[in-house]
């Protein structure tokens, strides 16, 4: 029966709605705990129904989780984690990493800088584990005015020893919450004015999931970006809930083909049907092309084939430390980005 009430909800508060002629779109995480199995008291159980929607959070948002005791164990680990991630900024742990974009004759145009945590205990963490908790914490937010300080102080001092040609533009990921500050436009002219970077070196990479959780806002701060110089592409492409009907209305540079895609490209027929469909569509909107996840010759060749023009994957390169990916961009020559 809980079960049931909470499907109700869900339902009820996933359903679009509009305020002050704007469209927005929520996905509820509900947790549920059962009493009185695992509670003694009133204090349990708000404490074990927080567990299972941090849960439900975690398994993906808009879904429902009852608590296990198990989970309680996971619920420590998660605090654990956000506390050394406090501790990773405050004690500068934190550090960049570039993976390479290449066009299609293999001539580096920029790269992807990808955040990278080197515990003092546990050694490198993933992005994977850490990223999830952060943006549950609201440390995302910290985190990401991080990289973005960091990248256009890179972006500054490439451009200081005339490395701009070689090393190209500089892609970073916008978490939601980042993106949709008040402030987060004003912020990034204020960096690249003190830093005296050309905003045509940077760009933001924003998922689908985030451009339509306020259209309208998400447009008016992608014009501002454009105007001011920054370039702006989709990531992960053909994985979130955009339409054409959204997508013809943003003011974007590029499209990324989700890896999901890509990995198996040789092999699963639907992997290509779907990928073509998304260079088509971007080649008649005039977009740019990148496809990330190439790690052989073969789905190289085959990009190439189906006219997508940019690429990114381990078949060129991992994501590197700064010094080696300057040596990277000295050996395989580079052009300046279109």
């Amino acid at each position: 029966e809980a079960k049931l009430v909470a499907e109700k909800l869900r339902l009820a508060l996933s359903a679009p709605y509009q305020l002050n002629g704007h469209h927005y779109h929520t996905t509820p995480s509900i947790g549920i705990v059962i009493f009185p199995f695992d509670n003694e008291t009133a204090g349990d159980v708000l404490k074990h129904a927080d567990t299972a929607m941090y849960r439900a959070k975690a398994a993906g948002r808009d879904t429902i989780r009852f608590y296990r005791p198990s989970m309680q164990q996971a619920a420590d680990q998660r605090l654990s984690l956000e506390k050394d991630l406090r501790s990773a900024l405050e004690k500068n742990q934190f550090e960049l990493h570039y993976q390479p974009l290449l066009d299609n004759n293999n001539q580096l145009i920029g790269s992807e800088a990808l955040l990278r945590w080197q515990h003092p205990d546990q050694g490198w963490v993933s992005p994977e584990t850490f990223i999830p908790v952060a943006e549950e914490s609201g440390l995302i937010l910290m985190i990401g005015d991080w990289v973005m300080q960091q990248a256009i102080a890179q972006l500054k001092q490439w451009q200081q020893h005339d490395w701009s040609r070689q090393t190209g533009f500089l892609a970073i990921n916008i978490s939601a919450r980042q993106f949709h500050q008040a402030n987060f436009v004003g912020n990034i002219t204020r960096i690249l004015q003190q830093q005296q970077v050309n905003p045509d070196r940077l760009k933001l990479e924003l998922t689908e999931s985030l451009v339509i959780e306020n259209i309208a806002d998400t447009v008016t701060k992608m014009e501002a970006l454009r105007e001011l110089g920054v370039r702006i592409a989709i990531d992960d492409f053909g994985t979130g809930y955009s339409s054409l009907a959204y997508l013809k209305r943003l003011p974007i540079d590029q499209i990324k083909i989700d890896k999901s895609f890509v990995l198996d490209l040789t092999e699963d027929s639907n992997d290509a049907v779907i990928v073509e469909t998304i260079i088509s569509m971007a080649n008649h909107l005039s977009l740019g092309i990148i496809a990330e996840g190439v790690e052989t010759e073969a789905v190289l060749n085959t990009l190439k084939a189906k006219q997508c023009n940019i690429f990114q994957g381990y078949y060129f390169s991992k994501a590197l430390p700064r010094n080696e990916f300057e040596q990277y961009a000295h050996t395989i020559g580079s052009v300046e980005p279109s």
